[in-house]
């Protein structure tokens, strides 16, 4: 029979020593080894949490990490397998595939059953997983067989299932603000062991700033440009000030993180559509940047304006749908990156016009009636008499044509008998504010 002796965390999940990890990249040497140089994310982490204190009293539940890169997931992961009496086991849904996870669930199994000790697996990117695939997961869970630690990007309400959320606890991890960055920085470049310290660096002050808007929010980026940086003008054995055109000259411009076909990508979209709602033509413009650095599609940036013009604008300023389909004519025309000018011209006008959602709120509450009171029959005055049969039936019978009687025009009904004297289009002066609407 297998033997399920428990294996050394060193063996499964190394902790990062000093003399060991030289040759590693500077991100990697300075992964915290204890909650101490843990930073960031003090609402959940910080002494006393509940979270951290069932980690350290090796309590720790399912847990889906979710979270940008470089904030911290698989760091703690790695703290929870150094605190673990259960067997620890990295895997990552990138490099391995379904059938090697069925394995190690099926080991996990046979472990506690024989030696009563459960498994603490940690899956890295688990949302590349497809739902189906996800299923793998639950009787182990259930079971008590495993404790699930999954780290995503993702937004596990889309990219996790619910059975296997409804047995975590998801722990959200910011993106890293700039006085953590600042933190981690420093602790690099005075850290002698595993950091910079020996080198000998100092980064004037605008030299730092630059490396922190590099990293963006991400601890390893920050790093990785760091030591990027330092290995090209850093000599070895002589003292060097970096500042801030060392910097530039060595990582040239940064992309902003965007994914495009994530959840990064409808909270732009979003902030971009309520700073014009809210008549904001400053934060408007800043999240039409942020798009257009990410690289969205303008056409899509363009056609959502043309939506908003008629939602939120109408017939304030009916002007707004024809600026919005002007800009969206030009984005076609004209393509990026002249077309931004073109953006920018459609969004600060939209923006500061006149704000009515009227138009739209009454078509809602039409649909409304239109759905919950069924096939209502048109009213006869209103149906044309196209035959003789129907002119029997007074199809027509009493309509007033409005060129010949205009009085009595706006006298006769145009909504079914049940509808009669209902109101769905309250315009509002331009001056008053828009109501909130939920968005479909």
């Amino acid at each position: 029979m297998e033997s399920f002796e428990p294996q050394s965390q060193e063996d499964l999940f190394p902790v990062q020593e000093p003399s060991d990890k030289r040759d590693a990249p500077l991100a990697e040497r300075m992964r915290p080894l204890d909650f101490d140089e843990f930073v960031g994310q003090e609402d959940v982490l910080a002494e006393g949490q509940p979270l951290r204190v069932a980690i350290e009293q090796d309590r720790a539940p399912s847990l889906i990490l979710w979270g940008p890169p470089g904030t911290g997931k698989t760091t703690l992961a790695s703290l929870i397998a150094n605190k673990t009496r259960a067997t620890f086991v990295p895997f990552s849904a990138v490099l391995s595939g379904v059938p090697e996870l069925r394995g190690l669930l099926k080991t996990a199994q046979q472990r506690r059953k024989v030696s009563g000790q459960r498994t603490l697996l940690f899956v890295d990117e688990i949302h590349r997983f497809n739902k189906a695939q996800q299923d793998a997961f639950l009787p182990y869970v259930e079971r008590g067989d495993i404790i699930l630690i999954g780290a995503t990007t993702q937004n596990p309400s889309f990219e996790v299932i619910a059975p296997l959320l409804s047995r975590s606890m998801v722990v959200v991890l910011q993106s890293l603000n700039e006085e953590a960055l600042r933190h981690i920085l420093n602790r690099a470049l005075s850290d002698t062991k595993r950091g910079l310290g020996s080198s000998r660096v100092t980064l004037t002050p605008d030299a730092q700033r630059l490396l922190i808007g590099y990293g963006n929010g991400d601890a390893r980026s920050m790093l990785t440009g760091l030591e990027f940086v330092v290995g090209q003008f850093a000599k070895p054995g002589e003292p060097i000030t970096i500042d801030q055109p060392h910097v530039k000259q060595a990582l040239k411009q940064k992309a902003l993180r965007y994914d495009r076909d994530g959840e990064e990508h409808y909270n732009l979209i979003s902030a971009f559509i309520k700073s014009m709602r809210d008549s904001d033509p400053d934060g408007a413009l800043y999240w039409l940047a942020r798009m257009l650095e990410g690289g969205e599609d303008p056409k899509f940036i363009a056609r959502r304006m043309m939506i908003f013009a008629s939602e939120d604008i109408g017939m304030a300023d009916p002007q707004g749908l024809l600026i919005a389909s002007g800009v969206f004519h030009a984005v076609e025309v004209i393509g990026l990156p002249e077309a931004q000018i073109n953006l920018a011209h459609g969004v600060t006008y939209l923006a500061a016009a006149p704000k009515s959602n009227a138009s739209y709120m009454g078509l809602r509450a039409a649909r409304k009636d239109a759905k919950e009171k069924g096939n209502l029959s048109v009213p006869l005055h209103l149906r044309n008499a196209v035959s003789s049969l129907m002119k029997d039936l007074d199809y027509g019978k009493n309509y007033r044509y409005a060129h010949d009687d205009p009085s009595g025009a706006k006298a006769q009904t145009h909504l079914p008998k049940e509808l009669e004297g209902r109101k769905y289009y309250h315009p509002k002066s331009p001056s008053s504010p828009s109501s909130n609407l939920d968005e479909e």
